[in-house]
């Protein structure tokens, strides 16, 4: 059976999906059309339907949830993982609301984190994550930052205004649900359940081999050094990547009970 997946091509993913993809295990007979995007293009993709299998923010699973149920396996939750507001000035000078704030999609969880503790900051402009760094080192405003500029914004001179996602944790007292791997509910149970699992096999055969990288994950890693690709590794997969768990759903439907969701009795994660 061939089915379409996409996720991003930062090291986390490529490190989850490396095995899986690329075969080093057993796929039981799945064939994957793999597409690479970044997870704003991603979140797009899935409030249209274009992928079977996708990487999502999780500030954008209350739009496709009636279309798309959550696998247990893929994620990237946990605690000390999120988004960091930073500026080019001293962080004390600074009034939030008055600024304009570059962010990483309208989509993503670092949207909804931002919003959630600034919700009176209106003036915001989206750029692709990688972008954000360059705004903020040109003085045009602040930037929410994501991925691996979360280890370089210091040597480029930034400075840290705030952790959302502690902001997130002291509020809820929950771990950070960053983005996981969702599958569109028309496809069998069956199916849904084996794709969780290879996924799972995918990501402890990834460890089997780690602090050691793969080509897939170097290929992909748009000149980042080793170091700061172990340290996305690191931060971003983690035991809530293997599987959910009951403290990761808790976390996943905490951030969904801040939107109405009409399709209230649809199961979220994959049985």
């Amino acid at each position: 059976m061939k089915l379409t997946l996409a996720f991003s091509p930062c090291p986390n993913d490529t490190f989850i999906f490396d095995a899986l993809v690329n075969k080093k295990i057993d796929t039981k007979g799945f064939e994957f059309e793999v597409v690479l995007a970044d997870v704003e293009t991603l979140n797009q993709d899935a409030i249209e339907q274009r992928f079977d299998i996708s990487k999502i923010s999780y500030g954008v699973l209350h739009k496709v949830i009636s279309d798309y149920v959550v696998l247990n396996s893929g994620s990237a939750l946990g605690s000390g993982v999120g988004p960091l507001l930073i500026s080019k000035d001293h962080p004390e000078n600074i009034i939030i609301e008055n600024q304009r704030i570059a962010i990483p999609g309208e989509n993503t969880t670092a949207h909804f984190l931002f919003s959630t503790a600034f919700p009176n900051a209106k003036n915001k402009i989206f750029l692709r994550y990688d972008e954000i760094e360059s705004f903020v080192l040109n003085e045009k405003g602040l930037g929410v930052i994501i991925h691996e500029n979360r280890f370089t914004y210091k040597e480029k001179g930034l400075n840290k205004i705030i952790d959302l996602g502690d902001f997130w944790e002291n509020k809820t007292q929950s771990p950070i649900p960053l983005g996981g791997i969702v599958i569109k509910r028309n496809i069998d149970d069956a199916i849904q359940k084996e794709v969780d699992q290879l996924i799972k096999q995918s990501i402890e055969f990834a460890f089997l081999n780690y602090p050691s990288l793969s080509p897939y994950v170097t290929k992909h890693a748009q000149e980042m050094s080793e170091d700061v690709m172990r340290s996305h590794i690191d931060l971003y997969v983690n035991a809530h990547s293997i599987s959910l768990g009951d403290t990761g759903k808790k976390a996943i439907k905490k951030m969904l009970s801040n939107y109405e969701i009409s399709e209230n009795n649809l199961p979220i994660f994959v049985d």
